[in-house]
């Protein structure tokens, strides 16, 4: 069929089962967008570059679907680049396509020109630059088998303006050959033999689950592990949702801002089993003091994570699609039944750990703490909302606080950290899942930074709540500045005349103000209840911090647990 090589753009995402777009157009991509307007393309125009990358991120967390973006060339394409070291450290699969001047005015310093594939190749599974319009339906192809195969990530394809016009005969190809990319799927059956082993000698053994676990969409296969087994777990923040925050067997968050149980139990264990994990340093405090006890079996999908943070005794190589079944095919009913009995003194440690030392904070009834703001949304939603967090104080707060219920209910960027996430992405979040209510969560700081995106969120309807917890501060550095840098609060400080209420009423988004902690329970009660998109904007004391917390050099065990 003979088409322009816009349309067949089009027509691939079509053969991808693209449901939408998020995107913003310019000069570069015009022709592209009247494929769209013709082919009447379900599009989410953002009000930024950066919100639209973010929102196709969320959208890929919460419906396990490849996100895709467009954008023009120059600042259009730049602009996306914090969102695609977002999803390229989180490993989210999404395809970015972008605009370039035209094949004859490349690397002439043209209008709008900028070499998007040299920015991004440290940020990216793979990128194209395209010059011949032949070349188009094979790139698609390949650029979804990337993003979506083996460890997921963002593949950017760059369009000369000119290929857009041009004709081409269009096939779409229905098989991807690349001699460089083998994405490994199944491993070999023959390691889980001495994991098995491990397993069985072990005394003090403990899962670690990472959000490898979530892409993977596996949360079923651990929670039927830990049962089976009896084996406690504890999880990454990627990995939250993904066993529910009661479950038993379910310490919590390891790491900086982890529980004390889940610290006590990863530095006193003998057996640690990672999922889907990268050991990144959050996790792991002082690495020559991480697990030291322990004995560490890692199972991951990429070849490259392992070992390259925490020395492994064991490797499962494979998406844990294949190797959780089969490692619970192998556990045998007969000899695992006995198990949980003779973990009893390890549980009871644990177990001991967890009621010496909870998740807690001061009770106020002068301020709104925003630890109780977290809580009561957990309690009014059961656990049941899809949440989305900005970067920072609110971020780990969420992280402790929220009862989660459900794997893939928890959207945050958790390797970039990236300020302005919350937003966008829970806009996205909404898209991909109509059906379910999204509560965004933010600071005053990480707000601002993609405010533009009530303008979005009011435009298509979307009933996202916002809640803007305020405390007038660049609140995680601020507490950093408190506790390692004697007070001195060097350029922290937040407040001003900015009005959280007008501005959100002024991009048609309903807002509210609570001071009070009697306002709390009732005004959240409506705010959740509201058909349409709200914004709750919370006043909270500017000087609480994110406890436990291990110091930047510390052991995990070295935790500050309270005071300042």
């Amino acid at each position: 069929m003979k088409m322009t090589g816009a349309q067949a753009i089009v027509a691939s995402l079509k053969n991808e089962g693209v449901k939408v777009i998020f995107g913003y157009p310019g000069g570069a991509v015009l022709t592209l967008y009247d494929a769209l307007y013709a082919a009447n393309y379900p599009h989410i125009l953002t009000r930024h570059e950066q919100g639209a990358v973010h929102a196709a991120d969320g959208y890929a967390r919460v419906t396990g679907d490849v996100g895709v973006v467009m954008a023009t060339s120059g600042p259009g394409a730049t602009n996306l680049v914090t969102g695609i070291a977002t999803a390229y450290m989180d490993s989210i699969p999404l395809v970015l396509i972008t605009g370039q001047v035209a094949v004859s005015l490349i690397g002439r310093d043209s209008f709008q020109e900028a070499d998007i594939r040299g920015i991004t190749t440290p940020i990216t599974k793979h990128n194209y630059l395209v010059k011949k319009v032949e070349q188009l339906p094979r790139v698609m192809k390949e650029a979804f088998y990337i993003a979506r195969t083996g460890r997921p990530g963002p593949v950017v394809v760059d369009v000369a303006k000119d290929v857009f016009a041009a004709e081409l005969e269009y096939s779409y190809p229905q098989t991807v050959e690349l001699r460089g990319y083998r994405p490994l799927y199944a491993g070999d059956e023959a390691v889980l033999e001495p994991v098995m082993a491990a397993m069985s000698r072990a005394r003090r053994p403990l899962l670690f689950v990472g959000g490898g676990v979530n892409l993977s969409r596996t949360a079923g296969e651990v929670q039927t592990l830990a049962e089976r087994t009896g084996f406690p777990l504890v999880l990454s923040l990627m990995g939250l949702g993904t066993v529910p925050s009661v479950h038993p067997r379910n310490f919590g968050l390891v790491g900086m801002h982890g529980t004390y149980a889940a610290n006590m139990a990863t530095t006193e264990c003998d057996l640690l089993v990672g999922l889907g994990v990268r050991f990144d340093d959050r996790v792991t405090g002082l690495l020559e003091h991480f697990a030291p006890k322990a004995k560490v079996i890692h199972f991951d999908v990429d070849p490259a994570e392992v070992n390259k943070n925490v020395r492994t005794d064991m490797r499962v190589l494979g998406d844990l699609k294949w190797s959780l079944p089969a490692l619970l095919q192998r556990l045998d009913p007969a000899e695992t039944a006995g198990w949980p009995g003779k973990l009893a003194p390890w549980l009871g440690q644990l177990e001991e750990w967890r009621q010496e030392n909870p998740l807690t904070y001061e009770q106020r009834d002068d301020v709104i703490m925003p630890q109780a703001v977290i809580e009561t949304v957990s309690e009014l939603t059961r656990g049941e909302a899809v949440v989305v967090t900005d970067v920072g104080q609110n971020q780990m707060w969420t992280a402790q606080f929220y009862g989660f219920k459900h794997p893939g209910s928890w959207v945050t960027s958790g390797g970039l950290g990236t300020m302005g996430y919350g937003l966008p992405a829970g806009l996205g979040a909404q898209v991909g899942c109509p059906e379910k209510q999204v509560i965004v969560f933010a600071g005053d700081g990480g707000i601002m930074m993609n405010c533009q995106e009530f303008d979005t969120v009011a435009k298509f309807g979307l009933p996202v709540k916002v809640i803007i917890l305020n405390n007038r501060v660049l609140g995680m550095v601020a507490q950093w500045q408190r506790m390692f840098y004697g007070g001195r609060y060097a350029h922290t400080d937040l407040s001003g005349r900015t009005d959280f209420v007008k501005l959100a009423e002024a991009m048609g988004v309903p807002a509210l103000r609570i001071t009070e902690p009697r306002e709390l329970r009732e005004t959240l009660e409506r705010v959740l209840a509201l058909p349409g998109p709200a914004v709750l904007e919370v006043r909270i004391p500017s000087d609480e911090d994110v406890l436990p917390m291990v110091p930047g050099g510390a052991r995990l065990d070295q935790m500050v647990m309270g005071g300042r």
